[in-house]
This record gives C-alpha cells, structure tokens and sequence, in this order.
C-alpha cells in the first residue's frame, strides 16, 4: 500500500506587499538577488527552492524567514 504524503509546505502562498518583504528580505541576507526573490504568480515553490539554496536552508526554515519578515509589513 503506498501512502501519498505531502508536505504541509506544499501549500504555502506568499501574501501582503511581496515587494516591500522581498526587498526586506535581501536587506537580512545580502548574499540574495533580486533574481533569488522575484516571484512569478503560483510560483512559490520555484521561488523557495532558490532561495534555500542560495542560502543553504531547509525550506521550512526559508518558509519562517518569509513569513517573519511578512509580518513586519
């Protein structure tokens, strides 16, 4: 029997001003581009997988950094 398991942040939006947060968010962490954050639209997951690798984070902790630098805007 095979179970199919997804991800809880399979489903993650970003909300809110993404470009003030985008550009908060290379504020934090320099070594990101603007490239590294652009977010096309239903995109999200293309965007996280960029930036967990440009800064070497999981994606739950890349999903925390986004969505602590949403909450301040």
């Amino acid at each position: 029997m095979q179970e199919e398991t997804k991800p809880r942040t399979a489903e993650f939006k970003i909300t809110g001003n993404w470009e003030n947060s985008s550009k908060q968010l290379m504020k934090n962490h320099p070594t990101l581009t603007e490239q590294d954050v652009k977010l096309e639209s239903g995109k999200e997951n293309e965007l996280l997988s960029r930036v967990e690798k440009k800064l070497n984070m999981k994606r739950e902790e890349v999903i925390s950094l986004i969505q602590d630098v949403q909450s301040k805007h």
